[in-house]
């Protein structure tokens, strides 16, 4: 049932597709070649062998932003093996251990207490932050608020999951990725 309502979700999204309406060279680059790439990476195959295949796919997509944004210091609760891999030099570090020092990508999933973190988090970004919110479909009242707000640049939503960014030196716009 689960692969029905992801199928749905997939074809009522299908005009978004692979980048198409992204006028931008940058966001359209992202989209193409990070967030919707389709060739294998060298770890797809030793990552995730008995995750089932969505959580594989969430996998991969943060593999794929840990290898192409090269981050330092990494938050994330769950996808160490994913983020590592994709960045041997990644200090990957659980939320409740994060020391506020300023993150260059951070994996936060909605849900209680997601507003005090994001708080948190506002005041340590800088342009090179990336931002991955899990579930934004659980509360998108909130997923709405992220996106408005005047601290957030370019963001994607992928149905389960958002991408934001805080360059601010970026007109600020909102995609909608068929992931």
């Amino acid at each position: 049932m689960q692969r029905v309502r992801h199928l749905f979700v997939w074809l009522s999204r299908l005009r978004h597709c692979r980048g198409f309406g992204i006028q931008s060279p940058t966001d359209y680059w992202l989209v193409r070649y990070v967030i919707n790439e389709h060739w294998p990476y060298y770890h797809y195959l030793t990552l995730g062998q008995e995750d089932d295949w969505f959580r594989q796919k969430l996998g991969r997509l943060f593999f794929r932003l840990a290898n192409w944004r090269q981050p330092r210091l990494v938050i994330s609760d769950g996808w160490h093996d994913y983020l590592k891999a994709g960045c041997q030099r990644a200090v990957v570090v659980s939320l409740p251990d994060w020391d506020e020092q300023t993150p260059d990508l951070m994996v936060l999933p909605m849900g209680d207490g997601f507003r005090d973190c994001l708080t948190r988090l506002y005041n340590k970004v800088n342009e090179q932050t990336v931002l991955v919110v899990e579930g934004i479909k659980r509360d998108v009242d909130v997923w709405r608020d992220v996106v408005a707000d005047e601290r957030t640049g370019v963001t994607f939503d992928l149905y389960y999951c958002g991408i934001v960014f805080f360059d601010k030196k970026r007109t600020k716009q909102h995609y909608i990725i068929n992931f």
